[in-house]
């Protein structure tokens, strides 16, 4: 469909970011699965699950877009849906991460695995049902919403890495009181 063209590039760009970051992802965790520290599956739930469900939505967006679609209204209709879906699901993370125990929420944990999900989805839904109308200002939409999602998930993998690293290894670490 030539006005999906001039973006072409972009999610070729975005979509093999994102399949390549979920598989990394797997590697962290398989990694990661001798950490000694108690099991929790719904710290799991509320902090590793959603960084491999945004990257998961970014490839969807990428092959969705590169789909030779008849009209704009099939994309529209399948990424407002996404969006839709992807801001309900950025509810129940908030629920999840309010309601586990194994670590106490940040700010940054908030702004991170549910403000800028909540804000990407929300402009996905947003996009998708401005294609039909609006297209430039959509096809602008739905990048940002990609990389919001891109850049959070590395952000949000990095900070799991990173507390696994310096907080739950070097307490394992020290010898009891």
């Amino acid at each position: 469909m030539p006005e999906l063209t001039a973006w072409d590039s972009f999610y070729v760009i975005a979509g093999s970011a994102a399949g390549a970051l979920i598989g990394l992802q797997f590697v962290v965790m398989t990694l990661l699965a001798d950490s000694p520290t108690l099991p929790n599956p719904l710290a799991g739930a509320a902090f590793g699950s959603p960084t491999v469900v945004h990257f998961s939505a970014v490839l969807l967006m990428a092959a969705l877009l590169r789909v030779p679609w008849t009209g704009l209204w099939e994309p529209a209709l399948v990424l407002g849906a996404l969006g839709v879906a992807g801001m309900v699901y950025a509810g129940v993370v908030a629920r999840r991460m309010a309601t586990q125990g194994a670590y106490r929420p940040d700010p940054e944990d908030w702004l991170f695995h549910v403000l800028f999900p909540l804000l990407a989805y929300g402009l996905l839904a947003v996009s998708g049902a401005e294609m039909l109308s609006h297209l430039e200002g959509a096809q602008f939409g739905l990048g940002t919403a990609a990389l919001l999602l891109l850049f959070g998930g590395i952000h949000n993998a990095w900070d799991a890495v990173a507390y696994h690293v310096f907080v739950v290894k070097r307490n394992a670490r020290k010898p009891p009181e």
